[in-house]
């Protein structure tokens, strides 16, 4: 078991809880806490155990970005950090991306920053009504990171990413879930446990092997220059079926009118002509 400094990990029927855990700097981001939750998020996706994972914050707020308790960043702005360094919320941001399980953020008080850029490729994110988000890098001087840029038009639209990301300003969870940024807002104190409970929805209900290729497609195929390669993979995916045991185990526990129990495994069944596997 990996011990972490500033995260917590814990897994409890088939969830695993990944929690921001330096609630007295309000869960302010740091390189280490990027590294371990690089780390713990590849936990999560190589652990059969795990069906899906839940992000949240410990204390009051999710987290105030970048810590920048001590006057500036991790490394020498002299030097620079190299030619080959990743900025840090773009290590939580593109490990989420690829992952096989389906990840959800249960986001409460302030989620700004790399705070917030960090949670742009999680499937879910659900908010509570105390909730606060901003992208704030214009007011710092600084520049959107996490690969935002990418990932926030492709949520809410370029017109209001362009607004949010321009202006800096702080929103309410009400104008998130307007503009589609979240996914529900729950009363204060309950997103928690609402995130727990789709997350049990999801590991009683869906195929595993069926929801890493089915996030993975939404994903890698947004940006293909027309839908004709999609449905070249979509075809080679359908065709598979009849060889496919989880797709019987679906048809027969619909006809039995009982629930599923499915045997793929992520690990060893995933479809090796997709083409986003590693070679």
């Amino acid at each position: 078991m990996a011990d972490y400094a500033e995260i917590t990990y814990a897994v409890a029927e088939r969830v695993a809880t990944v929690t921001l855990n330096r609630p007295e700097a309000r869960n302010g981001y740091t390189i280490r806490m990027a590294d371990e939750l690089q780390a713990a998020m590849g936990r999560a996706d190589r652990d059969e155990g795990v069906r899906v994972v839940v992000l949240t914050g410990a204390g009051a707020d999710f987290c105030v970005g970048a810590d920048l308790s001590q006057g500036g960043f991790d490394f020498d702005p002299e030097e620079g950090p190299g030619r080959h360094w990743q900025e840090p919320a773009g290590r939580c941001s593109k490990r989420i991306f690829t992952m096989n399980k389906p990840v959800i953020a249960a986001l409460h008080g302030a989620a700004v920053g790399g705070g917030l850029t960090i949670t742009l490729s999680c499937d879910y994110r659900l908010a509570s009504e105390d909730s606060r988000f901003g992208f704030v890098f214009t007011r710092r001087g600084i520049y959107p990171e996490g690969a935002s840029a990418w990932f926030l038009p492709r949520l809410v639209g370029m017109g209001t990413a362009l607004d949010w990301m321009i202006s800096g300003r702080v929103f309410a969870a009400a104008e998130a879930l307007e503009k589609g940024l979240v996914h529900r807002v729950f009363p204060t104190g309950t997103v928690l446990d609402e995130a727990y409970r789709l997350a049990r929805e999801i590991v009683g209900t869906t195929a595993p092997v069926s929801v890493a290729v089915t996030r993975q497609l939404l994903y890698r195929m947004a940006s293909a220059e027309s839908p004709f390669p999609v449905h070249e993979l979509d075809s080679q995916l359908i065709g598979g079926l009849g060889a496919n045991p989880d797709a019987v185990e679906g048809v027969l526990s619909f006809l039995q009118k009982r629930p599923p129990s499915f045997g793929m495994r992520v690990e060893t069944d995933l479809p090796d002509y997709l083409p986003w596997l590693e070679k």
